[in-house]
């Protein structure tokens, strides 16, 4: 026998790398390895058990640096699988200098104590079998995303005491959903407002591209150190609408509202029942059968419907090779377009696709209802919605406010706004008095029969269609327009209402929510209720 080659052999064997997920002493090991260095303060050999080194060395250092965190302790929680909990507890120290615009120089040294939870994740690399922790920005911080950073010093914008329309102050502790509006608030007008900054440690978000500025979320204060002195923002915000607003959405999980007044524009309340994120005005979502309220004006105008006119609502319609259909498969023989809207018929809408042009509801809600053109400047960011030009399927698909039409509620209560005023006023938070800003036009408006059918449809739905018992009692001036929109991977599709009523308007989303006159509908009746 040949031993010289079995050692050769033996030599040339390459190891077996391990697959498959970590185990429990791995993940236990990765954390505990990712945690002692961090809380010893070190951050190479922190970064070195993680995924991405030269990310993770680059926000743990700043939290020393950027964000004067000191006496770092981090207590790992229960292992759940590959994640492991962790509760961080520090000092915030900062050397505030003194002595600007001449004055004797000096420097005050703040210090204050600052804990969060937070979360890691092991996973095992897929080269060598190793695991680490899944380097994610969150670990350090959990409401940190890319490009973002923890900063401490004097503040990006002086503070600001953001008051309703009656001189009220506003604050996310009496109205949580009124956080991310605050911040947007500050941000715009922190300046401006002629407070003082104060020092404080925040996330600094990333800058964002020119074309995605107005969705960006403003930085956040997670601790003051010394406060500033506030300017005062007043805003168009009515407190009882506000009230009402976040009573209704703290019902559900993923509920949006807005309440706007059609005569002027000025938005009275914005609620959601997940205050992180302002789907209120910054959601992008389809807005299904209410969009039928802007597909009809466009229909009345070109003669391709008439309220009391016969109008087909099949079973199916096909066209651009897709198959469309109603609700449960309904059709209407020999019914008028009012019934086809009041109870609303996809088909009734798809089958005009055919006589339409590629673009003709991009103008319609662009040209009547100022949709789409991303010019709103309501005070804070918001999306504007999207009504893009489309051909075939699609193009249909967007009658019927899928596709790719994009809406939220803000965008869906000045629909209902602009058929009841007659003119779209731009939605706003802060009048345009207080900084000088332009507010969007739309080019022209319906004419007055049109205008006059469009009220009848919606009206006519509030009291013998699918919006009925949502508008039960309201009295004689209203009018509303339910929706259902299909998501991919929801098992339920989203509901939606928007309504008007003498001079409010609103409109609401509810996430997984089935039929909007069930979902939606309660949350807007409230509003139009409550409105003042």
């Amino acid at each position: 026998m040949d031993s010289g080659s079995g050692s050769a052999a033996a030599a040339d064997a390459k190891p077996k790398v391990r697959t498959g997920p970590p185990s429990a002493a791995e993940v236990r090991t990765a954390a505990d390895r990712f945690l002692t260095a961090w809380q010893s303060g070190d951050p190479a050999k922190a970064a070195a058990y993680t995924s991405d080194p030269a990310a993770a060395r680059a926000a743990l250092t700043g939290l020393a640096k950027d964000a004067h965190l000191t006496d770092v302790k981090v207590t790992p929680g229960t292992r759940a699988g590959a994640a492991v909990p962790f509760h961080v507890t520090s000092t915030v120290a900062y050397e505030e200098k003194k002595g600007a615009g001449g004055a004797k120089a000096g420097s005050t040294k703040l210090s204050k104590p600052f804990a969060y939870d937070s979360s890691l994740t092991a996973v095992r690399r897929k080269d060598d079998g190793k695991v680490l922790v899944d380097w994610q920005p969150s670990v350090v911080h959990p409401e940190l995303k890319d490009g973002d950073r923890l900063v401490t010093g004097e503040a990006g914008d002086p503070p600001i005491k953001a008051v309703d329309r009656a001189g009220g102050e506003l604050t996310a502790k009496k109205y949580p959903s009124l956080g991310t509006v605050i911040d947007g608030l500050r941000e715009k007008y922190g300046k401006k407002a002629g407070g003082t900054a104060g020092v404080e440690l925040r996330i600094a978000r990333k800058e964002p591209a020119k074309d995605a500025k107005k969705n960006a979320l403003p930085d956040k204060t997670l601790l003051t150190l010394s406060e500033g002195t506030p300017g005062t923002v007043k805003t168009t915000i009515s407190p009882s609408v506000q009230a009402a607003a976040e009573k209704q959405v703290a019902t559900s999980q993923k509920a949006s509202v807005v309440v706007v007044r059609p005569s002027t524009g000025e938005i009275l309340g914005v609620a959601n029942s997940s205050p992180g994120f302002n789907a209120a005005f910054q959601g992008s979502l389809a807005p299904g059968s209410t969009m039928k309220v802007i597909t009809s004006s466009l229909l009345l105008e070109k003669g391709l419907a008439g309220v009391d006119k016969k109008h087909p609502c099949p079973k199916y319609f096909t066209y651009g090779h897709w198959k469309f259909q109603n609700d449960d498969k309904f059709e209407i023989k020999d019914g008028t377009f009012k019934t086809a809207f009041a109870v609303s018929c996809n088909t009734a809408f798809i089958s005009q696709a055919p006589k339409l042009d590629n673009d003709s509801l991009t103008k319609q809600a662009q040209q009547v209802f100022g949709l789409g053109l991303n010019n709103w400047a309501i005070g804070v960011p918001s999306f504007d919605g999207a009504v893009p030009v489309q051909s075939q399927a699609q193009m249909a698909a967007s009658l019927i406010g899928q596709g790719g039409v994009r809406m939220n509620p803000l965008n869906m209560a000045s629909v209902a706004a602009t058929v009841k005023s007659g003119t779209f006023h731009q939605p706003y938070l802060v009048s345009p008095d207080v900084d000088g800003r332009t507010l969007a036009k739309a080019s022209r408006t319906l004419s007055a029969g049109t205008l006059a059918d469009l009220r009848e449809l919606m009206h006519y739905t509030a009291i013998a269609g699918t919006a009925v018992k949502p508008m039960a009692g309201l009295g004689s001036d209203m009018g509303a327009k339910t929706g259902s929109a299909e998501v991919d991977g929801q098992k339920e599709p989203n509901g939606w209402f928007t309504a008007w009523r003498g001079d409010l308007a609103s409109a609401a989303v509810v996430q997984q929510g089935g039929h909007g006159g069930d979902s939606a509908g309660p949350i807007v009746r409230q509003m139009l209720l409550n409105g003042s």
